[in-house]
């Protein structure tokens, strides 16, 4: 796990403990979340470039491929295609809003990862075994039952886990796992391509099982985290010792005191989600948790996810050629994330994704550039413009990889106080899923009808979310979760939102 740096203020704030074995273990066992997530992104943007998949379940997609006058940026212009990929994130957005959140709070988070491993399995049993296009597509809703439990639940349980001074490395293992995940995924894509009979595709869907079982074991053995145990009322010694053994020392009283005060802090009676929603001193964090996940998939990162391989054959690929070209992609992206683990708590959050959407735009900007110049309706661009596109979307994939990618997980949760962290990351993942739903299933319609310009509209609201952390995002790096809450008494504009009356009354119960 990556040695973080913080000065010395951020190491006095950030208390004492170490980065156990135990601790370690655990938060490698949940990532698997997050690799599951990557792995279901993958397997349907390749399975959806598979003629056997096509000529099975959207025939008329195929029959446009194989002739006809249609642009090379209508071929797989399908809403039931869409439809099969953006059904994983219209379940898994319900399952967060009505249920996830409810279990989060008051069973814990391992009870949830344990809850989205079962439906995981029951996905992808279902996906493989599909007949029609309707099983295709309740396979994939029972998937999004699964990633509702585990994106509500994974970064709450790493967050609250990790040591302060480590938490954007651990938290990062989030997005490096989606990574791996994605790697597997594109890598068994590029294998089944080629089993005879065509049956390949379901051996692919299918075997998003496999993470999905190791999540479910693992998380069955894992402790809960202090923070939810203190939540929940359980008794305090036994909080105590749990919190020693995952700090790796004896002195955590200090922490421990924070944890209770917190829970302490939240208001009787009232519904987690209508605090975010009502208060004003909520207002900052109900503001990232809404708009960092939305930014993220704005910036059409799981546009080109989940349609990487019918991009390519957009621009005169072949069928082989595309998803080795996507493997190679995956892999630039799974090591820009893993140098993020090194680097985001030596530089910080705000340096992270200030430089990295600024590598985002200009090679968005360059793709769409390419692309109109020279793919149009007829034909495709030569080998060296094919070559250059990939070059960029491969430079693409990694300022997302070490940057937005990876602190869209970290920064809601880590932002948002004990009293509202369940709800808060539910209205997240509600964030995430309703923008995710509507890129996957406007993508291909607008690849149609805005041909290359459609990077253009990626690249302005890169500009724009570059521009929105400048200007509102205060820096945590280095600070224990439940004293998080400060920084906004610090900027130059939440402080006049949240009021600082308020800010001090919680302090005040904090201290009692």
């Amino acid at each position: 796990m990556a040695a973080g740096f913080v000065d010395d203020e951020g190491r006095r704030r950030s208390g004492g403990g170490r980065v156990t074995a135990f601790v370690a273990l655990s938060c490698a066992t949940a990532a698997m979340g997050g690799a599951i997530y990557g792995y279901d992104i993958s397997t349907a943007g390749g399975v959806s470039s598979m003629e056997p998949f096509l000529r099975d379940f959207f025939p008329d997609v195929l029959r446009r491929m194989a002739g006809g006058r249609v642009s090379n940026y209508c071929k797989f212009d399908s809403q039931l295609l869409t439809l099969f990929t953006s059904s994983l994130y219209i379940s898994g957005l319900l399952t967060a809003v009505l249920l996830a959140s409810w279990v989060t709070a008051s069973r814990g988070r391992r009870a949830s990862m344990i809850l989205g491993g079962f439906a995981y399995i029951a996905g992808a049993a279902v996906s493989g075994a599909a007949v029609n296009v309707s099983m295709a597509i309740l396979g994939r809703a029972l998937l999004g039952v699964g990633l509702g439990f585990t994106t509500q639940s994974v970064p709450l349980y790493m967050a609250e886990m990790a040591p302060a001074r480590y938490r954007g490395a651990f938290s990062n293992g989030i997005q490096f796992s989606l990574c791996l995940g994605a790697l597997a995924a594109t890598t068994v894509n590029f294998a089944v391509e080629k089993i005879r009979g065509g049956w390949g595709w379901r051996l692919s869907l299918a075997l998003a099982g496999v993470p999905a079982v190791f999540l479910t074991v693992g998380a069955v053995f894992l402790p809960e985290t202090p923070n939810s145990l203190v939540q929940q009322g359980k008794d305090r010694d036994k909080v105590k010792a749990l919190l020693q053994k995952i700090r790796g020392v004896d002195a955590v009283d200090d922490e421990l005191d924070e944890i209770v005060a917190a829970a302490a802090a939240t208001t009787q009676g009232e519904n987690g989600l209508w605090l975010i929603l009502s208060r004003r001193r909520y207002r900052p964090q109900l503001a990232m948790a809404v708009l960092i996940p939305a930014f993220t998939q704005l910036t059409g990162i799981n546009a080109i996810g989940f349609y990487a391989p019918v991009l390519l054959r957009t621009i005169g690929m072949g069928e082989s050629a595309s998803l080795l070209s996507t493997v190679i992609m995956v892999i630039v992206s799974s090591a820009s994330t893993l140098a993020s683990m090194f680097l985001v708590d030596r530089f910080g959050r705000r340096t992270l994704l200030l430089a990295g959407g600024a590598q985002m735009l200009v090679s968005e900007a360059l793709i769409g550039g390419v692309m109109a110049a020279k793919l149009g309706d007829d034909g495709a661009p030569s080998k060296a413009y094919a070559a250059l596109l990939v070059t960029l979307i491969g430079v693409y994939s990694a300022g997302f990889g070490w940057s937005w990618g990876p602190l869209s997980w970290l920064v809601p949760s880590e932002v948002l106080p004990m009293e509202v962290r369940s709800a808060g990351q539910s209205v997240a993942v509600a964030s995430c899923f309703a923008l995710t739903v509507f890129v996957a299933q406007c993508f291909l319609a607008a690849l149609c009808r805005m041909k290359a310009w459609i990077f253009f509209f990626f690249a302005g609201w890169i500009a724009a979310m570059t521009a929105f952390v400048y200007v509102f995002l205060p820096e945590t790096k280095g600070m224990p979760i439940e004293q998080v809450g400060s920084v906004w008494e610090e900027h130059w504009f939440w402080r006049r939102i949240v009021g600082t009356d308020e800010i001090h009354a919680s302090s005040s119960k904090l201290s009692k």
